[in-house]
């Protein structure tokens, strides 16, 4: 019998659960979101609608799906979710269910980039200049020397809310924009624990950027790195990338794991400039990268089946070909019918 899956947050990473579905040993696909519409859940067996993230309910739901289901795993699939799951760990392990969350203090120092880039530095790793206040007297000298800066939110993800400041003037602007979009997102509850210090203005760095499957087996021991050249964005997210071997970025990867520990996938953006190599962001999760290392022969997926079994997986599982291109493609796919989406379950 195979492992029956819960995907929450399932969005649209279709894609995720279809390679599940081709590997050998996964029973029932489960999808769950809080929108009946999300192209995700017309790859699941069964899709349920849930509370949204920061609901009281939205945990009890995911626990009833996994007991109605016989759920054997959850992966979530989106930075917000984690720490709601994280904190709510052993409910899911006293039901039997095996969480592929890292723990509450990997997933806080990855979704708060101030946390991550002191992280970093402790690491003796390089990382773009960063403020938190306009007033700060050295970002003014650094406009004046021509460089150009970021304005985000110290929580965001993909390219919410990221605009590029080329003066003080324009960065004073998108700063106050960013605090009203975050007020009125997601945002608004993980910027909570520090809402006069929610946004940051980070330098532009230029040259070539790279996505990092950083894998650990499940018991947070250091596997290997997947490297992947970013060719072009879509989204936030990456649209089209090349395999490559470079062993910098296998090194820092490596370096990442065995300080991290966490189970699985770690999804890392670096950019290579003329200063060396910057780490701009770290996903504790499967990310929109890994569809590349798959399709280039990494499958992470059986290795994980593999580890929960108790058993050591296949090298061959983890070792990309080098030098292939891959592209996501747009394409039109029927969507269940929101009728076939069941609410939650109730207690």
């Amino acid at each position: 019998m195979g492992l029956n899956i819960l995907f929450t947050s399932v969005g649209r990473r279709g894609y995720l659960l279809r390679f599940f579905r081709e590997t050998e040993g996964v029973g029932k696909i489960v999808g769950a979101n809080s929108h009946p519409l999300s192209t995700g859940l017309a790859m699941a067996d069964v899709s349920y609608r849930t509370p949204l993230i920061y609901e009281e309910a939205y945990v009890p739901a995911l626990l009833e799906i996994c007991r109605k289901e016989e759920i054997g795993m959850l992966i979530s699939l989106f930075d917000a979710d984690l720490p709601v799951l994280a904190s709510a760990a052993e409910e899911f392990r006293r039901l039997g269910v095996f969480l592929l969350v890292a723990d509450g203090k990997t997933i806080a120092l990855c979704n708060d980039k101030l946390a991550t880039l002191s992280f970093l530095k402790k690491q003796g790793l390089a990382c773009a200049k960063t403020f938190t206040s306009l007033e700060d007297p050295l970002l003014e000298k650094e406009f004046r020397e021509g460089r150009i800066f970021f304005v985000k939110p110290r929580w965001g993800m993909g390219s919410l809310s990221l605009y590029e400041a080329k003066s003080l003037d324009e960065a004073d602007f998108f700063y106050r924009r960013v605090r009203e979009e975050i007020a009125s997102s997601y945002l608004r509850f993980e910027s909570a624990a520090d809402p006069n210090r929610s946004v940051l203005i980070q330098e532009r760095l230029y040259g070539t950027e790279y996505g990092l499957d950083v894998i650990n087996n499940l018991r947070g021991e250091y596997c290997t790195t997947i490297v992947k050249e970013k060719l072009a964005m879509r989204s936030g997210e990456t649209d089209v990338a090349k395999t490559l071997d470079h062993p910098g970025l296998r090194k820092l990867g490596e370096k990442l794991g065995r300080s991290l520990s966490h189970p699985a996938n770690l999804d890392v953006d670096v950019m290579e400039t003329g200063d060396g190599l910057f780490v701009m962001d770290m996903n504790a999760r499967f990310g929109g990268g890994y569809p590349f290392s798959h399709m280039a022969g990494v499958n992470l997926i059986r290795c994980i089946l593999d580890w929960h079994r108790g058993k050591e997986p296949d090298p061959e599982n983890l070792l990309p070909r080098h030098g292939v291109t891959f592209a996501k493609d747009i394409s039109l796919m029927p969507l269940p019918d929101e009728s076939t989406v069941r609410e939650y379950p109730r207690w």
